[in-house]
């Protein structure tokens, strides 16, 4: 196999498209108010016997003061072979958190998503819960979530399509670690099962290890490992993904 071009990309993410977004690993770990954000770009073209287009981007802009932080994350993911598309994933996401003490804040959240993979249409999730601050400590932080979510979800394959509407419960536990000023790991887990069905759950785990390279540039490694009990008919309950990349912060 002979690639012509590769641009701003190392390890394609052919392997699988995440269906829970990770919001941990893209607020600011750090307690400055004010506006933070990132932009991260990849974009590559492949030429063996297919013709392969790739553009993929994350974006996420936070604001925050003393007592309530707006969190904006949008994804989109595009590939196309040989002038047809076979992956194709989008997701916005608006996050509010309120203090109400220094370890606990009500959390709400929207969300909207579009995952051709998975064969979902369309999924727009909403909830609210408590997040809990489990540490004190600056060089490594944890924190525990747990929220109720209303989902709608659209999927549709080649032979049926289906509409569900359900309420789950939503619980997330996290941890960043700081071992040098340059290096930050962030880890979280999150389950999600059905209130009418506890057996309906699904579950992610994403690891990413992310390395300063200059000031506000950094090199991003991150898996993502997902399990889906009773996913759409077609599509395996596993999914994983493995991805690197440059990040720009601000």
């Amino acid at each position: 196999m002979k690639k012509y071009l590769i641009i701003f990309s190392v390890f394609i993410p052919f392997f699988a498209q995440s269906q829970i977004i990770n919001i941990e690993s893209l607020r600011r770990v750090t307690d400055t108010v004010g506006w933070s954000g990132f932009t991260r770009l990849d974009l590559y073209l492949i030429k063996n016997k297919n013709s392969i287009l790739g553009v993929s981007n994350r974006t996420r802009v936070q604001y925050k003061n003393e007592n309530h932080l707006w969190l904006f994350v949008s994804d989109f993911d595009f590939k196309e072979a040989n002038s047809k598309t076979f992956v194709s994933k989008n997701a916005q996401h608006l996050r509010y958190n309120y203090r109400l003490k220094p370890s606990i804040a009500l959390e709400s959240f929207i969300q909207v998503q579009e995952d051709k993979i998975s064969a979902i249409r369309f999924r727009g999730l909403t909830g609210a819960g408590l997040r809990f601050k489990l540490s004190k400590s600056e060089d490594y932080k944890f924190y525990l979530g747990t929220l109720v979510m209303f989902e709608n979800e659209h999927s549709k394959n080649d032979t049926f399509q289906e509409i569900h509407n359900d309420w789950r419960s939503s619980s997330y536990f996290s941890m960043s670690l700081f071992p040098t000023d340059n290096i930050t790991i962030v880890s979280t887990t999150y389950y999600q099962p059905r209130f009418d069905k506890i057996s309906d759950f699904r579950a992610t785990n994403q690891t990413s290890i992310v390395l300063k390279v200059v000031k506000n540039l950094s090199f991003s490694t991150t898996f993502t490992y997902q399990f889906d009990e009773f996913p759409v008919v077609g599509i395996p309950k596993e999914q994983y993904r493995l991805t690197n990349g440059i990040v720009y912060s601000f």
